[in-house]
Parts: structure tokens; C-alpha cells; sequence
């Protein structure tokens, strides 16, 4: 047998939310590095894209994938559709999420100045996230839900779904993994290279949680607070934490190949995620 294609379908149901604003746009734009990524911007209406692996390898796992992109954009490939596709490879079901987005410009132009002017005032980001995170969170909370409702069907576990963020991503890993209900609470978290600006208070009942990020990051003390503060909390209350900090790398490297270490910090956390028992490997 082989994997299934992958289905796309809206996280709400239709006429739930408005359709109004700025139209969706995908478009390559360029990494921290120069390298080509695809991107959307303008998300209104959240979806998601179900990648169901081979079920010959199924292990019963799934993670929700949450690319970032400075809660304006999604770098939708490298952040998300290629992490599914590694996913897929190792029998984990992945669930890519496209979240709702701050609005932009619809010129180009006009867009990358006031994005890039926003990404230089951490204080402006801090506003934005705080004032958007509502949206995200209701989202991702609904990601989780929906492949929690699904799990026969997909051929999951309901007690191993968990979530994955880059960057914006990350924040809104945490935001699930910080504020939740029962249906909705993930069963292990990998914020990478995360953007959290808020408290964080946990118990020793908190999900397992993995990060990864570079020690050279473009961001600096945005993204090392963010891993020290989790690192710090998810300790302090004797839950478990995994950080992997690399050399180099820059901000965005998700699944992209620098020839670094940390081109292999996915095999990091599927080493993390076999560990703590919630993946078990399924051979042919």
C-alpha cells in the first residue's frame, strides 16, 4: 500500500466566519539566508490539510503543524507541507494548519516595507501577537479537535496528537499547549524557534515539550527568551523538556538544507518523540 493523497478542508464550517478582507495571496518570497520559500498571506478562512501515511507504517500518531511567518504570512512549505511529508515517511499523520493571519497590503511592495518595519519593533510584534492570538488559539484548538474527532477514522490515536510550531508557529504550539481544554490539549508540543511574549505557568501535568533553535538566530533575544522562559517553567515543575540549541543555522531554517547540524533536528525530536512513548515505529 501506499499513503493516501492528502485532502484539504476548511477548519470551520462554512459561513462560520466572515469572508471579508484583503484577498489570499501565495507568492516565494526569501528566507532570513536569501533562499526561496513558498509563502501565503491573507488567510480569512482557516484550513487544514490532512497527510495520512502509508498504513502499512502507521504508528497512530498525529501532529497538527503550525508553519510561522510574523503572524503575517505562512512559510507553508518548508514549515509545513515538507514537515508532513517527513511525517508521512514515519507513519505520523500530519495536520497542517492554516491559521487566520494579520491582514496585509495587497501590493507587494506595500507589503514587505510595513511587514519589515513591523518585524524591527519587538514592542509593535508583542502588541500584534497579544491582540491576535485569540484567532490563533481558537484555531489550532479547533485543528486538534477535528483530528481528535477523526482519530478512528484517520486511523489515529486520540491520546497521541500533538502540535508543532515555527517561529509565529511556535507561539501558536504554546498558546495550545499553555491554554486549553480536555478536548482540546495536546499530547506533546515542539515549538521551534518560538516567539512567546506573555506568562507561562504550568504543572507537573503539562505536555511533554521539544525545542530547537539556533544559537545564531536573527531574532536573538525574542526567540532565547522565549526557549530559556519554557525551558525554565517546564523544568520548574518537573515536566519534561528537550532543547536542542545548534551553532548555526539563523531564524527559518525549518526544513530547509544549510549542510549544518541543524538540517537534522527533525530526526532530533522523532528520537525525543519515540522516547517519551508517543511514537511507537511500525516496520513493513
Amino acid at each position: 500500500m501506499t499513503a493516501p493523497a492528502p485532502f484539504r478542508e476548511l477548519l470551520w464550517p462554512a459561513g462560520t466566519l466572515p469572508d471579508v478582507g484583503p484577498r489570499e495571496i501565495t507568492f516565494v518570497g526569501l528566507s532570513q539566508a536569501g533562499t526561496p520559500f513558498g509563502q501565503v498571506r491573507n488567510v480569512r478562512l482557516p484550513r487544514i490539510t490532512v497527510y495520512l501515511p502509508d498504513p502499512t507504517i502507521a504508528t497512530g500518531t498525529a501532529v497538527v503543524v503550525c508553519p510561522g511567518g510574523g503572524y503575517h504570512v505562512l512559510a507553508i512549505d518548508h514549515e509545513g507541507h515538507d514537515v508532513a511529508r517527513w511525517l508521512n515517511a514515519k507513519g505520523i499523520a500530519a495536520v497542517v494548519l492554516e491559521y487566520r493571519l494579520i491582514p496585509t497590503p495587497e501590493d507587494p511592495e506595500e507589503h514587505a516595507a510595513t511587514f519589515s518595519a513591523k518585524l524591527s519593533d519587538p514592542a509593535w510584534m508583542r502588541r500584534l501577537a497579544a491582540e491576535h492570538d485569540p484567532l490563533m488559539r481558537a484555531d489550532v484548538h479547533q485543528a486538534i479537535r477535528r483530528t481528535r474527532a477523526m482519530a478512528a477514522t484517520w486511523g489515529i490515536r486520540s491520546d497521541r496528537i500533538g502540535v508543532m510550531g515555527f517561529s509565529a508557529g511556535g507561539h501558536v504550539a504554546i498558546t495550545a499547549t499553555l491554554h486549553h481544554d480536555a478536548d482540546c490539549r495536546p499530547d506533546f508540543a515542539a515549538p521551534i524557534y518560538p516567539v512567546w511574549f506573555e506568562a507561562i505557568d504550568v504543572d507537573t501535568h503539562a505536555p511533554p515539550l521539544f525545542m530547537a533553535l539556533a544559537n545564531n538566530d536573527e531574532f536573538g533575544e525574542l526567540i532565547f527568551a522565549t526557549v530559556r522562559r519554557m525551558q525554565a517553567a517546564w523544568m520548574a515543575a518537573g515536566a519534561t523538556v528537550e532543547v536542542h540549541a545548534y551553532a548555526g543555522g539563523g531564524h527559518g531554517f525549518g526544513m530547509m538544507t544549510r549542510n549544518l547540524p541543524c538540517d537534522r533536528w527533525i530526526e532530533r525530536w522523532y528520537e525525543w518523540v519515540v522516547s517519551i512513548g508517543m511514537v511507537t515505529p511500525q516496520t513493513r
